[in-house]
């Protein structure tokens, strides 16, 4: 393995880790993980859409770097 193939695999894990973590804190039907971590404490105060709006780009920008990383990976295994 060599050292490049190692730190994409790396930054894969981890990045797959932090979607994990930022698809759980998305509010649901039932008000999710959010709501346990004060997320559902300002559902109707105006700032809660801007916080689910970062959230939101959050996990996008975190899925296209899993995209990025899993094409890595297919490209430099042997």
């Amino acid at each position: 393995m060599s050292v490049l193939t190692a730190i994409i695999a790396v930054v894969h894990v981890l990045v797959s880790l932090a979607l994990i973590v930022l698809v759980l804190l998305h509010s649901g039907k039932g008000g999710g993980l959010s709501d346990m971590f004060g997320g559902g404490l300002g559902a109707t105060a105006a700032g809660s859409t801007v916080v689910e709006k970062n959230l939101d780009r959050l996990t996008v920008f975190a899925s296209l770097i899993f995209a990025l990383s899993t094409f890595g990976l297919a490209l430099t295994i042997d």
